[in-house]
């Protein structure tokens, strides 16, 4: 299904409607115009849509992504997917923010994963699961990442990130989302080294949120985690229904360790359920 363009489509009664009414010797009642709003999405891959294809461009974009299933709800016009792959807060405020004005009324953003360096950590660690003289390569890069967390400088980088989407949208609602696990938290204890590894990626994952949250917090923005809304559906998944790719065929891939067109369901579902989408 990931490659399926998962649109919500509602039925148009207006024409049947209309055909009833003047059948019926009654003047038709024009339909009230819907005041939709006008929302931007700008972030990294997991905004841009990544894992889901088919791709729009060479961001991987893809119709598949949470902003673009909004779009298709009655109350949301989807001005513009900015969000590109690879960006950290510092590409998005260089060059996301050019469509942002007064008249924007949401903008969605997902990012600073890639301020941890997550494409470094995903290819050492993964490596060193099955390669041990990968493991300082992947030590390093988990330490660079933490020490990004602990110190504070992720929250900052968020921070600034929000506050100048706010300068640049000064009438928007800004909605910040989090990361799912990539792969399901396993149980303490296990000394394995696919445990070892996933302990690592969501203890990562767990701090990256966290930054993610608090910045929101103190910038005024709201957050939204999507933790839950992808619980089981892990890589490891134990229902054998991942919602984050891995195909072991082909490492290489850039779909891997994202969404598929399901895990972007999720989103849109932890977002719609926060009433992100909703008519103000």
């Amino acid at each position: 299904m990931g490659t399926l363009k998962l649109r919500r489509r509602r039925t148009a009664l207006a024409a049947g409607l209309a055909t009833l009414a003047m059948a019926a010797g009654l003047a038709a009642v024009p339909a009230q115009a819907v005041d939709k709003t006008k929302y931007i999405a700008l972030g990294d891959s997991f905004a841009a849509g990544q894992g889901a294809g088919p791709y729009l461009d060479d961001c991987y974009r893809s119709e598949n992504t949470y902003s673009e299933l909004a779009d298709e709800e009655k109350a949301i016009k989807l001005v513009v997917n900015a969000a590109c792959s690879g960006k950290t807060t510092q590409d998005v405020v260089g060059s996301q923010l050019e469509r942002l004005n007064k008249s924007t009324e949401l903008v969605t953003i997902t990012a600073g994963g890639n301020n941890l360096g997550f494409g470094s950590i995903v290819t050492a660690c993964g490596t060193a699961i099955g390669d041990p003289s990968a493991a300082p390569a992947c030590a390093k890069a988990s330490a660079d990442a933490a020490a990004l967390i602990t110190s504070g400088q992720l929250t900052n980088d968020v921070i600034t990130m929000i506050n100048s989407v706010q300068a640049a949208a000064p009438n928007a609602k800004i909605v910040v989302t989090g990361y799912p696990y990539l792969y399901d938290p396993v149980a303490p204890g296990q000394t394995d080294p696919m445990s070892l590894f996933i302990y690592q990626a969501t203890d990562l994952a767990n701090g990256l949120n966290w930054s993610i949250e608090t910045a929101a917090d103190m910038a005024g923005a709201d957050y939204v985690d999507v933790r839950a809304a992808f619980a089981g559906h892990g890589i490891n998944s134990a229902t054998g229904e991942p919602w984050i790719n891995l195909d072991l065929t082909n490492l290489a891939s850039p779909d891997n360790f994202h969404p598929n067109a399901e895990g972007y369901e999720a989103y849109f579902d932890a977002l719609n359920a926060e009433d992100v989408y909703s008519a103000p």
